[in-house]
């Protein structure tokens, strides 16, 4: 018995303190697999959820100090019978979990190792076989040294566990046992190799024969049965197969999925807020200065987040965020970092740095060639600003009802109108003030291109002023600027051709369409149209006259050539 007590005291106190160690070193994880257990779903025990990291972190702590405690032999009889309490409870949740499938991983070793919960179960047990010989063999557990190096060591372990389990909650787990740890490459964590093995499922079929019930069972092909009625079928899930690592990441808007895309990029600073309305205020104030360092230095920064429009928009304001934040699933957040924010950098979808909030001051970041020291946020919130309301007037203008045109109008602060009437004047008074804060923006600072607020900022001045009568004026500054590289050649294409097409001269790229007042729709003449489509692939456009027609005027539109002389003769008959 004395033999089997110091085994048994050796194996699970060993075992307690790596279970305990492993879970301390992560102990928002554990909290997030507290709360699974605490939901409606589970134990029904949803008061607990508020402070399921609170209880996190003492249970571990007290796994840790026990399995501590029970090495050198302090405190043997509080030891055993703590010890004894903790397996019954938790052999009960891995039986309730298993029985009833609730859980699909208890976490009794974090993301180290991942146990289903039968397998938890059994492991459970059999720790509750030692603990029981440590409970009957309770005389046999001495100290191994005297009675103030023992009680130092038991209380010098208890604050060495409250410390680190501080220490990585204030900064990240010491060890990522994640899919997305330093060095992986989230889009190979995604997905799942040829020879992986393929999910099998057994599929019971059944039918009424001759009246009497029967089943069938196959790998999913439809059973035949010679004068059988179907009744119904079920589907038992035999293997498995491969699981990928990552399963629910993805970078979306409310439109598209954007993942692939910036899983592509060379050098993506990621900041992660799965809860925008409870991130930590320092965080936020921190992130601000370092994705505005890292804009400058020329990375793209998104944000991921699994809050609503509302809570992006308002955080996005309140801590002048200059950059967008897409959605992702919240448990995919979670995993992701164990911060609120957190901040990655990633290079073509491999994490090359991961930090929390507390410590983006030690993001490292390269200035590449890309990067624009001479960005100004607060010019570059202004031309947006400018560019929502010139692009929004628009909308307002050909949306089809006139709750639609209410709508847009309150998203842009603009007063609602009693008819069309009123919004086309509003669409005017917005049109003068924009080109009046663009005149005093460019007599200022010169054309505000992409060296002073990025893209595609650098183009809200350039269509305030296309959508002006003050081309004439501006296009030699908006040429100089190309020529400078602060916006694209095709931009100044199209204003040379609207410029041409308002004196009413031949446009050179066939960018500019016009309609007549009976419907009659056309591409305004061109100078050149046999050659235009070499001339518009030299200048950087990415279509041809035909298909850029077919953009502007609809997918079954026709392109025709027209001259002067033919449009001329095509209005004055229809006056």
């Amino acid at each position: 018995m004395k033999f089997l007590v110091q085994i048994s005291r050796v194996l699970v106190g060993v075992l307690f303190i790596i279970s305990g160690l492993i879970k301390l070193n992560d102990p928002l994880g554990f909290s997030y697999k507290l709360q699974e257990y605490f939901s409606a779903d589970v134990l029904n025990l949803p008061f607990l959820e508020p402070y399921a990291l609170a209880i996190s972190v003492l249970v571990v702590v007290f796994e840790v100090v026990l399995g501590v405690f029970l090495l050198i032999g302090y405190k043997p009889k509080f030891t055993i019978w703590s010890l004894l309490g903790m397996i019954i409870f938790f052999t009960f949740l891995t039986f309730y979990s298993a029985y009833f499938d609730k859980v699909k991983d208890c976490g009794c070793f974090g993301d180290a190792l991942k146990l289903t919960p039968w397998e938890s179960f059994t492991k459970d047990v059999i720790l509750l076989v030692f603990i029981l010989i440590l409970f009957f063999g309770l005389k046999h557990i001495k100290p191994i040294f005297g009675k103030l190096t023992t009680t130092v060591m038991a209380l010098l372990s208890f604050i060495a566990c409250l410390w680190f389990g501080y220490h990585v909650l204030m900064h990240l787990p010491v060890k990522d046992f994640r899919a997305y740890k330093i060095g992986a490459n989230i889009k190979e964590g995604m997905s799942i190799p040829e020879d992986a093995p393929k999910p099998v499922q057994e599929y019971t079929w059944k039918f009424k024969v001759n009246g009497e019930e029967k089943e069938f069972v196959t790998n999913g092909s439809y059973p035949t049965v010679e004068g059988g009625e179907y009744v119904g079928y079920e589907i038992k899930v035999i293997d498995e197969g491969y699981t990928p690592p990552i399963q629910d990441f993805s970078i979306e808007t409310e439109d598209e999925d954007l993942t692939d895309e910036f899983l592509s990029e060379d050098n993506l600073v990621m900041v992660v807020m799965y809860d925008m309305a409870n991130a930590e205020i320092e965080g936020l104030k921190k992130v601000k200065l370092a994705t505005d360092n890292a804009i400058k230095k020329g990375y793209k920064v998104i944000g991921l987040s699994a809050s609503g429009l509302e809570d992006k928009q308002r955080i996005k304001e309140a801590y002048d965020l200059n950059f967008d934040t897409y959605l992702c699933d919240e448990k995919a957040l979670k995993t992701v970092v164990r911060s609120n924010p957190g901040i990655l950098e990633l290079q073509n979808g491999t994490v090359m740095q991961k930090l929390h909030w507390n410590d983006v001051k030690n993001l490292q970041l390269e200035t590449l060639a890309t990067a624009k020291p001479d960005l100004n946020f607060e010019l570059k919130k202004q031309l947006d600003e400018i560019y929502a309301l010139d692009q929004g007037v628009r909308e307002i203008y050909f949306a089809e009802t006139k709750e639609e045109k209410d709508a847009i109008a309150k998203k842009l602060n603009l007063p609602i109108q009693d008819d069309a009437m009123g919004y086309m004047k509003v669409w005017n008074d917005v049109d003068s003030l924009n080109l009046l804060k663009v005149e005093k923006i460019i007599k200022e600072y010169g054309y505000p291109g992409k060296s002073l607020v990025g893209e595609p900022t650098n183009k809200a001045a350039w269509y305030v002023i296309q959508h002006s009568n003050s081309i004439e004026e501006y296009l030699p500054i908006i040429k100089k600027a190309s020529e400078k590289g602060e916006i694209s050649k095709p931009a100044v294409a199209q204003m040379e051709d609207r410029h041409l097409m308002y004196q009413g001269k031949e446009q050179i790229y066939g960018t500019q369409g016009s309609t007549i007042s009976d419907g009659f729709s056309f591409i305004w003449p061109i100078k050149d149209p046999e050659n235009v489509n070499k001339l518009r692939k030299e200048i950087g456009f990415y279509d041809t006259v035909e298909e850029s027609a077919k953009r502007i005027f609809g997918e079954d539109f026709v392109y025709k050539p027209y001259s002067l002389e033919q449009i001329k003769k095509i209005k004055e008959k229809n006056k």
